[in-house]
């Protein structure tokens, strides 16, 4: 009788997790472009720091704030979930923003509430990691050569959050902070993808540090993939 009621048991767990593998529910996919004038990056000038310098003899670093591939596709685009979608335990896996070369890489990023950031100082020289939140704390901590790493985490939802060097004021990056794990950036061919959202209607924002905030609203059910392609301009001077 004992292991009739445990084969039953295990059947129905069995079941529970294949229709939640079923019901997995659904994606958010497409392509963010620029449409206009490309402007050309200015080349940056590292050469009051030696160390920076050394780093980009071969190939100068430039200015990050617009990069658009050759049909217009839109890199480090912050693309995310709006609104209450309930609580998400924060990840254990650490999310990394580097200094590497004198730059920060990635420039921008998305991290959870509660999840722990990895700043690392792989460049052997004085760095200076400043946090401009609104809603969050703001920190500003010096990062000696000899300090390689240091842990941040974000009590608050916020995007974006800009982060400066004050040692190399060409030294920007910006952190999204959701309460939620819907959220991506987009990649040099522009494209980006949420998966695993519960089937709802929602709004998809993107946001971009130049050419400021769009979203629309999508219907996601379980199980099927919803296209959204977004193009942003610059916004006009007034």
């Amino acid at each position: 009788m004992k292991s009739s009621f445990v084969r039953r048991m295990s059947l129905f767990a069995l079941l529970f997790f294949s229709m939640a593998d079923i019901f997995a529910g659904g994606t958010i996919t497409g392509i963010i472009k620029y449409d206009g004038k490309v402007p050309r990056m200015k080349a940056l000038k590292m050469a009051a720091d030696p160390i920076c310098d050394s780093k980009h003899k071969d190939t100068p670093a430039r200015m990050d704030w617009l990069i658009v591939g050759d049909n217009g596709e839109l890199k480090n685009a912050f693309v995310c979930i709006k609104g209450d979608l309930g609580s998400y335990p924060a990840p254990e896996e650490h999310v990394v923003l580097d200094q590497n070369g004198c730059v920060y890489a990635p420039h921008v990023l998305g991290v959870q509430v509660g999840q722990i950031v990895d700043i690392l100082n792989t460049d052997g020289t004085l760095h200076n990691v400043h946090a401009m939140p609104k809603l969050n704390a703001e920190f500003n901590a010096a990062m000696p050569k000899f300090k390689k790493k240091k842990e941040v985490t974000f009590t608050k939802e916020e995007v974006m959050i800009p982060i400066k060097c004050d040692v190399h004021p060409w030294m920007r990056c910006y952190v999204g902070v959701v309460g939620h794990p819907f959220f991506d950036v987009s990649g040099s061919d522009g494209s980006f993808e949420i998966s695993g959202l519960p089937a709802g209607t929602y709004t998809l924002e993107v946001w971009h540090e130049k050419l400021g905030i769009k979203s629309v609203s999508v219907t996601v059910t379980d199980d099927a993939t919803e296209t959204v392609d977004f193009t942003l301009t610059r916004p006009k001077k007034e």
